[in-house]
């Protein structure tokens, strides 16, 4: 459990130290800080995911655990999806920020050491990672980069999510991993260290985000809601999906745990590189890591 504990710890000390740094003048505003989305999403996210995934074992994306999860990931963003429509009117691309918001989850550094310690068993968690970078991410990319309803705009809106290179890394790590290649270490290497950049620079910004705003000042009730369906939407869903599936014991737990997860911050990443829906994204972010620990709790109490 320290470790766990240790994964939420540098969360919030990577994302006071981004606090402290605008505060002080280091990270700038707009364009200045909006760099470190940039180079997180073009460079060291790619790096980070085609280093993890080409090293993981592909026997596991057969487990139904991953189905539960896909079928979680996909009804909790049509929920938020739903309820942006009928509750609070927003446009295509900012209905897309909270509907990532709700379901894409915190696969790496709280994924691993929930999956390690809190499940037992991290054998899941690549293949729910590659779940959401090659299938889901480019039809987020595409949401928030959307400009339009004519033909054009929506194949441009397409290609760029097919095209964006954290789907473009998770494809060639997973068909690196099934074919069974060993990546040299002249080119693993320096994938690794570049991919280790990606997470302090994307909480960084994220830090240096909320200086000057206050939580829930803006888009209050599409945050509320996404945090809501992100801790206990996703979670209930999944759990029916399990249950329908035939999911029992530690294979139905590591699916609600998984389900229960933060909001990942590459979705903040995401909505900072496009700049549409980042209130939302940014403190569905922040609410969801401080509220999915006694979350996550209560469900090891009732299922683990």
């Amino acid at each position: 459990m320290l470790d766990v504990l240790t994964g939420f710890a540098i969360i919030f000390v990577v994302i006071a130290v981004g606090f402290v740094l605008a505060h002080k003048g280091v990270i700038g505003k707009g364009e200045a800080r909006l760099q470190f989305n940039r180079v997180a999403f073009w460079a060291a996210t790619p790096a980070l995911i085609f280093s993890s995934v080409a090293q993981s074992d592909t026997s596991a994306f057969a487990s139904p655990v991953v189905a539960v999860i896909a079928v979680a990931s996909v009804a909790t963003m049509g929920v938020y999806g739903l309820l942006s429509m009928f509750f609070f009117r927003r446009s295509g691309a900012e209905t897309m920020a909270g509907a990532a918001a709700s379901s894409y989850y915190n696969s790496v550094n709280i994924g691993l050491p929930i999956a390690t310690y809190v499940i037992g068993d991290a054998t899941f968690v690549v293949p729910a990672l590659v779940l959401q970078m090659a299938v889901l991410s480019p039809f987020i990319i595409a949401g928030l980069n959307a400009q339009g309803t004519n033909l054009r705009s929506v194949i441009s809106s397409m290609m760029s999510g097919v095209t964006a290179p954290v789907v473009i890394a998770a494809v060639l790590g997973f068909i690196v991993s099934a074919v069974g290649w060993t990546v040299p270490d002249v080119i693993m290497a320096p994938l690794e260290i570049l991919g280790g950049a990606s997470i302090p620079m994307i909480l960084m910004s994220f830090g240096a985000s909320l200086k000057g705003d206050s939580l829930l000042d803006n888009d209050r009730l599409p945050t509320i809601v996404a945090t809501a369906l992100k801790l206990i939407g996703m979670p209930a869903i999944a759990l029916a999906a399990g249950v329908a599936f035939g999911l029992s014991g530690n294979e139905l737990y590591a699916a609600l745990i998984l389900a229960a997860l933060p909001t990942a911050q590459n979705v903040y990443n995401y909505a900072a590189t496009y700049q549409v829906g980042e209130t939302v994204a940014r403190d569905t972010v922040f609410l969801t890591t401080f509220l999915s620990l006694p979350a996550m709790l209560g469900i090891a109490a009732l299922f683990g």
